[in-house]
């Protein structure tokens, strides 16, 4: 018990200290986090949209990969990405391996199908009525498409928040790609791990706590927006 609360006060100490170190990580946690987030969503929203509301041949099966994507092992996803991102790899010469672009490149393979998976289930249960009611009220394709997204605007927000809780919580994807090297890819997540079993608690705690924080707020939006639909 003793060494857990030496542990929090060392933590304590180091966040009120602002300590560099803690601090840049945290911002390249949040910095990776975002972008591949915003990149998830300019790809998954519009495809999500269209996948809901469009039939084709095939759909079924498109719908399966999604649901399955959606669940894949952060690991696998992260071999995948270095596989090819690697000195040998077909996206050998990129150079992007072991850097916080290769991190955001993993997570928008993880996110995107997430936040397109969010946008479809909504898309799917109500965009056919919205786009009706447009239509019946003499709307063109263009002001229809902007009353859908109007009214989807919780599915999506609720996608994207939870893409973000998914992004800044990932370890195994991150940890293949990114190589958790001090001061250059160590985030949030991946410190912890090693810290544990290193002993330093403290400094684990205190990033630790940090990321408790921010789980709170994106739970908090998230219910916040659910209680708005």
């Amino acid at each position: 018990m003793g060494h857990i609360i030496d542990g929090i006060k060392d933590a304590v100490n180091l966040l009120l200290s602002f300590d560099k170190e803690i601090y840049g990580i945290i911002g390249l946690s949040i910095y990776v986090s975002l972008t591949s987030t915003l990149v998830s969503g300019i790809i998954a929203i519009p495809t999500g949209i269209m996948l809901g509301i469009k039939s084709f041949p095939g759909k079924k099966a498109v719908v399966r990969v999604l649901y399955t994507m959606m669940s894949l092992p952060p690991v696998i996803v992260g071999l995948v990405v270095f596989l090819f991102i690697s000195r040998n790899g077909p996206l050998g010469d990129l150079r992007i391996v072991y850097t916080p672009t290769a991190i955001i490149v993993a997570q928008v393979f993880l996110v995107t199908p997430i936040i397109m998976g969010y946008v479809y289930s909504g898309a799917r249960e109500r965009g056919e009525e919205i786009q009706d009611l447009a239509y019946t009220l003499g709307a063109s394709r263009g002001q229809a498409l902007i009353l859908l997204i109007r009214e989807l605007r919780i599915n999506i927000f609720s996608a994207i928040v939870t893409g973000y809780g998914r992004a800044i919580s990932e370890v195994g994807a991150v940890m293949v790609v990114g190589g958790n090297i001090k001061g250059h890819t160590r985030v949030m997540t991946t410190v912890i791990a090693m810290l544990k079993n290193m002993g330093q608690y403290g400094m684990a705690i205190a990033i630790g706590i940090i990321l408790l924080l921010i789980s709170f707020v994106i739970n908090s939006v998230l219910y916040r927006l659910q209680r708005e639909d």
